[in-house]
């Protein structure tokens, strides 16, 4: 079967920074939804369109077709006092802009004497990429999957 709009796509990955070092890695294969439900790069999907299994590709990615380029405004230094007391650096917590509905995850960065510093950049943010894949398994989406716009069950999303 050919990968076509609302069809499943299940595949294996790497996804490796421009030093070829690994960022990300499947062990077991992922599923996405075909076809403009923003379940993969938009520059992938496009890549594996009218592939079948079986299919391997590499595709580069400018920052721009991935997580954007970092943002230093989204660099805060905070009060300590503002954190639980048991903060430690990687600890993550939801936050938003000022005037925007948008919700942001902010990672701990350091922790200083009074105040603790957050970054809301994606960590892949501002980094070329390149997403190797091999394609394992295609088939039609069900109708509760196109209703919902994500892949159910086996490698995709549970309710």
């Amino acid at each position: 079967m050919r990968i076509e709009k609302d069809t499943v796509v299940s595949l294996t990955y790497e996804l490796l920074d421009s030093t070829g070092e690994v960022m990300e890695k499947t062990d077991s294969p992922i599923s996405y939804l075909h076809g403009g439900y923003d379940g993969i790069f938009p520059m992938v999907e496009e890549e594996l369109h009218s592939k079948e299994a079986g299919y391997s590709c590499s595709v580069f990615m400018e920052p721009e077709n991935t997580f954007g380029d970092y943002d230093s405004q989204l660099v805060r230094v905070e009060p300590r006092d503002a954190f639980p007391d048991n903060v430690v650096v990687g600890m993550q917590f939801e936050g938003g802009e000022e005037g925007s509905d948008d919700v942001l995850i902010f990672t701990v960065t350091d922790i200083a004497d009074d105040k603790v510093v957050v970054d809301g950049n994606h960590p892949l943010a501002g980094k070329a990429l390149r997403f190797d894949c091999t394609v394992v398994a295609v088939r039609p989406a069900t109708a509760e999957e196109l209703s919902h716009g994500h892949v159910h069950g086996a490698h995709g999303h549970e309710h």
